[in-house]
């Protein structure tokens, strides 16, 4: 392990570990759940998943749900109408298809409505405990603001460059820590890289510093020209 992932690594879980998924062992709560977080925030989340299996939380009990009632009670998701279509198809495919099971591999889970790459690689992550390292969007842009993937890589590439990157016995951290990470501190937008303990070994820390200070240095000559001009 190099030491910039040793830096890494050792930074996440310090400040956000030990960090677990709140479904982790239950592989169908883990897929249900990971539907219904797409294109919500996490709190969105939080209130449908905890809505919906305090009154089913099997295939069996969300598919004899009628329609309504299963959009009524994860509508905190957003766009429930299409995640209720979803979760219900799921559903009888795991009946019908895999004996009320959700499937092990990541190409039958790919085979699921509503069902792509980050969420087939969470269900095997924290479903089923298998070493895969979940992209999600903040995964995404942390990996490509530290310099581990290419701006240009789509995240099968970013997950492939990561677990190359990160030894085998840390990749279930790397998710959860990461998306941690991108809601505190490497934010989409106005990243607090100065606080950043990265901040030494990350290359896009280091040009939004470097621009601020050009930016604060332009500022502070602006001001002194305008009170220059103020006394003549």
């Amino acid at each position: 392990m190099s030491e910039r992932a040793r830096r890494i690594i050792r930074f996440l879980e310090q400040r956000y570990g030990p960090i677990a998924h709140r479904y982790r062992g239950n592989p169908f709560r883990v897929l249900i759940s990971c539907v219904l977080s797409q294109r919500t925030r996490e709190e969105n989340t939080e209130v449908a998943s905890k809505a919906l299996f305090a009154i089913a939380g099997t295939p069996q009990k969300i598919s004899k749900l009628p329609l309504a009632r299963l959009q009524k009670l994860i509508k905190a998701s957003g766009t429930y109408r299409q995640k209720a279509r979803h979760i219900r198809a799921i559903s009888k495919i795991i009946l019908e298809k895999y004996g009320g099971k959700v499937p092990r591999t990541r190409a039958e889970l790919l085979t699921l409505p509503g069902v792509g790459w980050k969420t087939s690689a969470i269900v095997m992550s924290y479903g089923f405990g298998k070493p895969i390292i979940a992209v999600d969007t903040h995964v995404n842009r942390i990996s490509k603001r530290l310099g581990i993937a290419d701006e240009k890589d789509d995240v099968e590439t970013v997950r492939k460059k990561l677990q190359a990157f990160f030894p085998r016995n840390k990749w279930l951290i790397i998710n959860l820590a990461m998306i941690s990470f991108g809601r505190d501190i490497c934010l989409p937008r106005n990243p607090r890289c100065t606080i950043c303990q990265l901040l030494s070994i990350c290359p896009f820390g280091k040009k939004i510093v470097l621009n601020r200070q050009k930016t604060d240095s332009k500022a502070v000559a602006a001001r002194a020209r305008i009170r220059s001009d103020f006394v003549t």
